[in-house]
């Protein structure tokens, strides 16, 4: 016998969860470049689209197919007699799409962390592993009546069995990836590689949070009968109360910290007080809950800091501090408040110690499988992008997408030159210590084959491709040599040329066009390196893509006015 309430109850909680891929998709585009907005909405996608099929194929019987200590079974395209776990009066397919927008969740929370540098080929991969094995059998122990459960654990909606699952990936990825290109100076330190944009980082908090009602609200999966209601009414309370709390907790952790509160780790803050209350929001009191969401939005600072300056593991959007930290603090919270086991109701220490003993356990699986997976994958199709593709940006090189805000100027070209936003350090901002290859790395040169010396006029065009803001400090120290003509022409520059083949829709796209400035000088008397040597003096910040020199062979010259020709003709020129 079905229940109509119970049914529509729990399917509307699972549409709410499926809409956090929105939220995700936003909340981690917001915190990334702008360059690479397409391949993070492409992996939010696409990890819902295969984690589905994965967890109908394999994942669903493993996590719930039999009552095995460590795995539930084999029961391929969900086949089993699945009656034993089913809630009352919910069908089967009704509690498969509420469990596969719950492994879903798990899969998204990885891509954050690891944003910016990784193979979108790689990250299909391991999201389908993810979906098939990994999920899957760390739920089985919690949710599927393995040997978690049988001990007690209590995870009501997910603290450990969605967040830290996919938060202790996302460490782990992201720890394996290395750092972003320039996150790190010379000293060591970390630098700031700002999201472009916080509207839609805020916005994807809201849905988060939002959406958040119907994944611990949900978990009731049952609105029949007096306790049910009030226990669903006490779950929502619970998480909207943490959230609150652990927002503002962060906000004033970070205002004492940094002089003034910070934008996103307090939008951080409010993530971690969702994910911290998310074990226990069934178990414990409003108190207990205020001082789980307060503790969380500290934890979730500090945390940041660490992960940033001491371990050193690059997390652009904050996802294991928000995920895997308050994952983890959030289980074993559970164990102290509580209200029927807790630790400071008076009911001992085993309810906290197998808390904990879960965590551990499914940190020691997650890391142990991930890593065996990382690795395979980075041996085969590789995890990271090239150097110069993380540069680009991964649009245009895994997606062939010029820009995701195509007609939109992203950042002011004027100041390019300093390369604010992109962050691509070599190492050494002073061009007497670098190494050539840095130095070619920052001013590229490519130089024409030299002419048989019967054919050599001993003149030579030099073309420069430089940023605005450089034209300046170049022109004084051209003068400063004895080039005393150029021509400069101001032109827009862009890395996909017209005719390249890149689609969007089936259609071809244009070339998306920054401004640049480009000089040309003719010389004969002055030596071609030394107009090289003092240009790439000039245009050399110690950042890839500083500019481009050109050199081409020159036949002939001819002065239109008088009819000089070559060296004469240059004379004035020079």
């Amino acid at each position: 016998m079905y229940n109509s309430a119970n049914v529509i109850w729990t399917l509307v909680a699972a549409f709410l969860v499926y809409f956090m891929q929105a939220g995700f998709a936003l909340c981690e585009s917001g915190l990334t470049r702008a360059k690479n907005t397409g391949n993070i909405l492409m992996k939010n996608m696409m990890d819902f689209c295969i984690g589905t099929p994965c967890f109908w194929i394999i994942g669903f019987g493993l996590m719930f197919g039999g009552t095995g200590a460590l795995i539930g079974g084999f029961t391929p395209f969900m086949q089993g007699d699945f009656s034993a776990i089913l809630p009352d009066g919910i069908p089967l397919w009704v509690y498969a799409v509420f469990q596969t927008v719950f492994c879903a969740t798990a899969a998204t929370i990885v891509s954050g962390s690891m944003a910016e540098r990784t193979k979108f080929s790689a990250y299909c991969c391991y999201s389908a592993a993810i979906s098939l094995i990994v999920y899957p059998i760390s739920g089985h122990w919690i949710w599927g009546g393995g040997w978690l459960a049988n001990l007690g654990f209590h995870d009501f909606a997910g603290s450990t069995a969605v967040h830290f699952v996919g938060g202790i990936t996302a460490m782990l990825g992201a720890w394996m990836l290395g750092p972003r290109i320039g996150k790190y100076g010379k000293d060591g330190k970390a630098r700031a590689i700002p999201g472009h944009n916080l509207t839609a980082m805020a916005l994807g908090v809201f849905v988060l949070w939002f959406c958040w009602f119907g994944f611990n609200g949900g978990s009731t999966v049952c609105m029949t009968g007096d306790e049910a209601i009030v226990s669903a009414g006490l779950v929502c309370f619970n998480t909207n109360l943490a959230a609150a709390l652990a927002t503002v907790s962060a906000l004033i952790t970070s205002w004492i910290r940094y002089g003034k509160p910070d934008v996103s780790l307090t939008f951080n803050g409010a993530l971690a007080g969702l994910v911290a209350i998310t074990a226990g929001c069934d178990a414990v009191s409003p108190f207990g809950a205020a001082i789980i969401g307060i503790i969380a939005g500290v934890l979730c600072i500090f945390s940041v800091e660490f992960f940033d300056n001491i371990a050193k593991i690059d997390d652009p959007v904050g996802a294991i501090s928000v995920h895997c930290v308050n994952g983890a603090w959030g289980t074993i919270a559970t164990g102290l408040f509580s209200t029927s086991e807790g630790l400071f109701y008076g009911h001992g220490f085993r309810f906290v110690g197998v808390q904990i003993l879960g965590v551990v356990a499914v940190a020691a699986w997650v890391l142990i499988t991930m890593f065996i997976i990382f690795t395979i994958i980075n041996k085969t199709i590789g995890l990271r992008v090239s150097e110069q593709e993380e540069i680009d940006g991964l649009d245009i090189h895994e997606h062939g997408l010029a820009s995701a805000y195509s007609g939109f100027a992203i950042s002011d070209p004027t100041y390019a030159d300093m390369d604010v936003n992109e962050n691509t350090d070599l190492g050494e901002d002073d061009i007497a210590k670098a190494s050539a290859a840095k130095i070619g790395a920052a001013v590229k040169v490519v130089k024409e084959e030299p002419l048989p010396a019967e054919l050599d006029s001993g003149m030579h065009k030099i073309v420069l491709i430089i940023q605005l803001a450089k034209f300046e400090a170049l022109k004084k120290a051209l003068n400063a040599v004895g080039v005393t003509g150029m021509t400069v022409t101001q032109v827009m520059g862009c890395g996909l040329q017209k005719g390249s083949g890149e689609k969007y829709r089936g259609a071809e796209v244009d070339a998306t066009l920054m401004p640049k400035v480009k000089v040309e000088v003719v010389v004969s008397k002055i030596p071609v390196d030394k107009i090289i040597d003092t240009a790439t003096k000039v245009l050399y910040t110690g950042h890839i893509g500083d500019g481009k020199i050109f050199v081409y062979n020159v036949a002939k010259v001819v002065k239109v006015r008088t009819g000089e020709e070559n060296y004469a003709a240059l004379q004035d020129v020079e």
